[in-house]
C-alpha cells in the first residue's frame, strides 16, 4: 500500500495497467485543459507533477498503441491504447517529497530520466516514457523532462532554438534531482534532438560537482541529432573526462537524421551510414540490423532487441562485452546488435 507521500507507479486494472510517471517541464501550463493539452508549446518556468498513462492488456512491446482511423477508432480507449489519462501538477517541494518516498521503496533506488527529441508533444513524451518503463520491466521510478518542442515537423528550427534554451533549465532540474531525490542509481536517456539538451546539461552538472557521477550510472544517447564532429571534439571528451559511462545507439537507415544532415551539411552522431562514431570510453552500438521502421528514427523504444539491450545495461549493469545479442566489430571498434 502506497503512503500518502508515495506514488504507486504501476496499478493493474482488469483490461489495462496504469503507469504513473513523474515529470518536470518548462512548457506553458494550460489550466483546465484535457490531459493531452495540459502543457503547450511555449516557454515557461519549470513545473512539476505526475501523469497517469494506460497500457492495454494486449500491449505489444515497442508499440505505443494509438487510435487508428483504419479501425474506425476516433478516441483513446485505455483498454486498447497507450493513453494519457490524467496530469496532476505538483508544487516543487511536494514533487520531491513524492519522489523521495517513492524511491525509498525501490530496492536499488533506481530511476531513469527520459529527455525526448524534436517534434514531440508533452502528451507524447508522457506516453513514450510510460511505454519504455513498462517494456523494460525494471523496478525503478520513471521520470521525463519535457522541453517546448513544437510537436510538428515544420518547426525544426524552432525546436533547435528551444533545445538550446532549455539546457540551463535541465541542468538545474538535474542538480535538484541529485540533491533531493535520494536515488542512488540514475540512468539518463535521451532521444534525437534531446541528446543535445541532455549531453551538455550533464557536462555542466558534473562540472558543478564531480561527486554526482557516482550516482549517474549511465548516459544513454539514442539516435543523437548532434553534429558528429562537435560530438567527438566537445561532448565525448567532456563526458569521458568525468568518468561517466556512456552508451550511444546509432543506425545507418535513420531517415530523420539523414534529413538533418541535409539541413546542416554535416553528419549526425546517430547516423552510422558514413561510419559509427568511435571515441575511447564510449560504447557505440550499431542498431541498423534491427531498424525496421520506414523512418528508422524510433528504434530505441520500438525495437525489442534494442529495448532488451537497454534492459541488460540498466537491470544488470552489464557493459557491451557482457551483454548477449551484441557482436564486436573490431575494424570499427564498435558493437553491433545481432539480427
Amino acid at each position: 500500500m502506497a503512503s500518502s507521500n508515495e506514488i504507486n507507479i504501476l496499478v493493474q486494472k482488469p483490461d489495462y495497467a496504469i503507469v504513473k510517471v513523474l515529470y518536470a517541464t518548462d512548457r506553458n501550463y494550460n489550466s483546465g485543459a484535457p490531459p493531452n493539452q495540459s502543457y503547450g508549446i511555449n516557454r515557461a518556468s519549470i513545473s512539476y507533477g505526475f501523469c497517469e498513462v494506460s497500457i492495454p492488456r494486449h500491449h505489444i512491446i515497442g508499440v505505443t498503441e494509438q487510435p487508428s482511423f483504419l479501425k474506425f477508432e476516433f478516441k483513446e480507449d485505455p483498454k486498447k491504447h497507450v493513453a494519457l489519462l490524467g496530469v496532476t501538477p505538483l508544487a516543487k517541494n511536494i514533487f520531491f517529497n513524492y519522489l523521495v518516498s517513492t524511491v525509498s521503496n525501490i530496492p536499488e533506488k533506481k530511476t531513469f530520466i527520459f529527455v525526448h527529441g524534436y517534434n514531440v508533444s508533452f502528451a507524447e513524451a508522457a506516453r513514450k516514457t510510460a511505454q519504455i518503463y513498462y517494456d523494460l520491466n525494471i523496478d525503478m521510478v520513471p521520470v521525463f523532462y519535457s522541453w517546448p518542442s513544437q510537436a510538428r515537423t515544420s518547426a525544426y528550427t524552432i525546436d533547435e532554438q528551444n533545445a538550446e534554451w532549455t539546457q540551463t533549465n535541465l541542468k538545474h532540474f538535474l542538480i535538484d534531482f541529485l540533491e533531493k531525490s535520494d536515488s542512488k542509481n540514475i540512468y539518463l536517456i535521451a532521444h534525437s534532438m534531446g541528446n543535445r539538451v541532455l549531453s551538455r546539461a550533464v557536462i555542466d552538472v558534473l562540472n558543478t560537482n564531480t561527486d554526482y557521477r557516482n550516482r549517474i550510472k549511465e548516459v544513454i544517447l539514442t539516435a543523437p541529432d548532434i553534429d558528429a564532429d562537435v560530438f567527438k571534439r566537445d561532448i565525448a571528451p567532456a563526458l569521458v573526462a568525468q568518468g561517466e559511462p556512456v552508451t550511444l545507439y546509432a543506425s545507418s537507415t535513420d531517415k530523420a537524421l539523414a534529413a538533418s544532415q541535409t539541413i546542416h551539411r554535416y553528419p549526425r552522431a546517430g547516423d552510422s551510414s558514413t561510419g559509427l562514431i568511435y571515441y575511447p570510453g564510449i560504447e557505440s552500438i550499431d542498431a541498423t540490423n534491427v531498424d525496421t521502421s520506414f523512418i528508422g528514427h524510433s528504434y530505441p523504444s520500438e525495437e525489442r532487441s534494442v529495448l532488451s539491450d537497454i534492459f541488460y545495461l540498466i537491470n544488470d549493469n552489464k557493459r557491451a562485452s557482457q551483454r548477449i545479442g551484441l557482436s564486436y566489430i573490431e575494424a570499427g571498434q564498435y558493437w553491433k546488435i545481432n539480427q
